[in-house]
């Protein structure tokens, strides 16, 4: 049985510079592990039981980065499913999208994390290791912008 987690890949619109792109405004926000090879990652976890995955989502941004649902707007029309080995064991993780509604909203860090970064795509990319996280992220930036 393949282990489950669930997150919330979290954006942030800055103000945009008068001559620049909308998307050029959008962040992303990683988290760096306290543990491990220190990588990093969208908040996710594990699912709990008699959690639904969306649930588990929340939850998780809560407990890594303080962040209540609340104070994001869940993205309707995106979700992504990643399968990989984790220690030769199958782990699926399912990733659904949030817009931040304050850019300004403090990130609070769990045990779990000891740094966080707001990156632009092409930093994010670089600062998430795994290439299925990279083609994530830039599946995800393509799709806001064919929203705008």
């Amino acid at each position: 049985m393949a282990v489950r987690a669930c997150g919330l890949i979290i954006y942030r619109r800055l103000q945009p510079a008068p001559s620049s792109k909308v998307t050029d405004s959008i962040e992303y926000l990683l988290l760096q592990t306290s543990y491990g090879t220190h990588h990093w990652t969208p908040p996710k976890g594990h699912v709990d039981p008699g959690e639904d995955d969306l649930q588990t989502a929340f939850r998780e941004t809560q407990e890594e980065a303080g962040l209540q649902a609340s104070q994001l707007t869940l993205i309707e029309g995106y979700k992504k499913e990643l399968h990989y080995p984790v220690r030769g064991k199958p782990k699926t993780v399912v990733y659904w999208l949030a817009e931040m509604k304050d850019c300004n909203t403090e990130i609070k860090l769990s045990e779990e994390h000891q740094a966080f970064q707001w990156l632009k795509l092409e930093d994010a990319c670089k600062f998430a290791e795994f290439e299925d996280m990279q083609a994530t992220l830039k599946e995800v930036h393509q799709f806001l912008c064919s929203r705008e």
